[in-house]
């Protein structure tokens, strides 16, 4: 039995993940702003096996301080897994428009990741155990016009991750850097879905999977990784003359 902390437990890839943990019969500590939605989500992970499933509220907008986290982690007494998997997919457009939403958007994807990594590094770091899961993006592999402000966002998170990864190998601690690709998920409910989209449920089994085999980075689903470093190695003048 492990104990589990998941931040953006309402999300669709979160939720889906936590009914893997719940299998397992994990002990889960759920936060999100959606009262309402994590009871919901909560009673359905207790019948679903998980040994016990408390919950918290978190905006990433507005806690500035780690208290409630805190109180989390000696109501769980202890913890073995932290997945961070909140975000929003903000309107491009609307970004470039407006320097509000644009730092808005910045912080809901980045800042608010970076100071929970930043609180949680440390106990992980003293207890010289356990595993830090974030979902990141394929978006931050490389800057398009297209989504240029969440992939700068989701890009600082991987980047930070990269060091955090690098300061907490010596004490045992595996960081995990989750790069998923398209997800259909109530996020992504006005995009055309194609054959490159995934389910939640898929993205789920492969997060679980490399928390098992103790990855470093994985692109959900693997093709992702091929499509990105091809992205990533196109020459800039080609590259602008693309519409991605």
């Amino acid at each position: 039995m492990k104990k589990v902390m998941i931040i953006g437990a309402t999300s669709a890839i979160a939720e889906a993940t936590a009914r893997i943990f719940a299998k397992r019969g994990d002990a889960l500590f759920l936060f999100a702003r959606d009262q309402e939605r994590l009871a919901v989500i909560a009673n359905d992970l207790k019948i679903r096996g998980a040994r016990d499933v408390y919950t918290g509220l978190y905006d990433a907008l507005e806690q500035q301080d780690m208290a409630n986290f805190e109180g989390a982690l000696k109501q769980l007494d202890g913890i073995d897994i932290l997945l961070v998997a909140h975000g929003v997919l903000p309107d491009q457009k609307v970004c470039e428009a407006s320097v509000d939403d644009t730092l808005r958007a910045f912080d809901i994807n980045g800042t608010s990741v970076l100071a929970i990594l930043t609180y949680f590094a440390n106990i992980f770091e003293a207890q010289k155990k356990g595993s830090i899961a974030v979902i990141s993006s394929v978006a931050g592999d490389r800057g398009r016009q297209s989504n240029y402000v969440y992939g700068a966002a989701k890009g600082a998170v991987s980047i930070f991750l990269q060091g955090l990864r690098h300061r907490l190998v010596k004490s045992g601690v595996q960081v995990l850097t989750v790069k998923p690709g398209f997800v259909d998920t109530p996020m992504t409910a006005a995009f055309d879905k194609g054959a490159l989209w995934a389910q939640p449920e898929q993205i789920a089994k492969l997060v679980v999977k490399a928390l098992d085999q103790k990855k470093s980075v994985v692109y959900t689903p693997g093709f992702w990784g091929v499509i990105m470093l091809i992205i990533r190695s196109i020459p800039d003048w080609i590259f602008h003359k693309t519409r991605l």
